[in-house]
């Protein structure tokens, strides 16, 4: 089992990887994992053309879910994007939040910075910015955030409860979250879970939904709700990469999902946390399973 370090190291290199690769052949991909099936364009984004705001050059096509339309960001607000990649999320953000807004993406690709940068730039936009860092530790001060959100980039993160703990910190009183992300129902087949280029690819670093809902409520949110759930279908032609015949016919026949949920989520009002907190509990890949609970 790969430990926290290595698994965040393969995800940081295949964002690399596709921070230079072209628009059209991102989209041809599964989430960034590599080819994509004959039977579908693409297994998890939703499509983002008709939102104000989006910008082509910006559109990886790696996303799972449209959280910007849910978050219900208005006039002013400050948005902070989670995995930002090229930008698309944080123009979005953008168009609601309109000039008197700001618009912070957080990433750790240098490469996926170094392209939101340059897409920010040519859009002429100066309350849109980019910053490197790890999502569990965020180069942001506490009580900044009107809004955070998300597109399937916390199912990447060993250390789940980490970025949940450092949102809340990051939220003021009463601010909110929209996060789209990937979640299961059941257990997936270890060769699927195991598998390194299926983990950058954003299936096995799922866990549980329930798992997923608890962690949200045992880090003092309130008011949570799923927008929206959709099942991700994974082809047969992909499943062979990682499965026998009889696998995927258990696998297709049995009782366990792959599912794209908008989870929304409030900080109560009158809570302030300023310090990025000492996570003692549930930080490892051994106690927070991709496949099952936390302890």
């Amino acid at each position: 089992m790969q430990t926290d370090e290595q698994l965040k190291q393969i995800v940081k290199e295949k964002y690399a990887e596709i921070a230079t690769q072209s628009t059209a052949d991102n989209k041809a991909s599964c989430c960034g994992a590599g080819g994509c099936s004959t039977e579908v364009y693409n297994i998890m984004s939703d499509d983002y053309t008709t939102m104000e705001g989006y910008n082509a050059d910006a559109d990886l096509g790696l996303g799972c879910g449209l959280p910007t339309q849910y978050a219900q960001i208005k006039q002013g607000d400050t948005v902070v994007d989670l995995g930002s990649g090229a930008g698309n999320d944080c123009f979005v953000a953008r168009a609601h939040t309109g000039e008197k807004g700001k618009v912070i993406g957080i990433d750790f690709t240098p490469a996926m910075i170094q392209k939101a940068r340059m897409n920010a730039d040519a859009l002429g936009f100066n309350n849109v910015e980019f910053r490197e860092g790890d999502i569990e530790h965020m180069p942001l001060g506490g009580n900044t955030a009107d809004v955070v959100v998300s597109n399937c980039v916390l199912n990447l993160v060993p250390n789940k409860d980490g970025v949940i703990k450092e949102i809340f910190r990051v939220l003021k009183p009463g601010g909110h979250f929209s996060i789209s992300d990937v979640v299961l129902v059941g257990q997936l087949p270890d060769a699927l879970r195991k598998d390194a280029e299926m983990y950058a690819g954003c299936v096995s670093g799922a866990i549980q939904k329930e798992v997923y809902l608890e962690l949200i409520r045992l880090n003092q949110f309130e008011n949570i709700i799923v927008q929206k759930e959709k099942p991700i279908i994974i082809p047969n032609d992909i499943l062979k990469n990682y499965l026998t015949e009889t696998e995927i016919a258990a696998f297709n026949n049995g009782g366990a999902g792959i599912f794209s949920v908008t989870v929304y989520a409030e900080k109560p009002k009158g809570i302030t946390v300023t310090e990025n907190p000492e996570i003692k509990n549930n930080t490892s890949s051994t106690c927070c399973t991709p496949g099952g609970g936390c302890c």
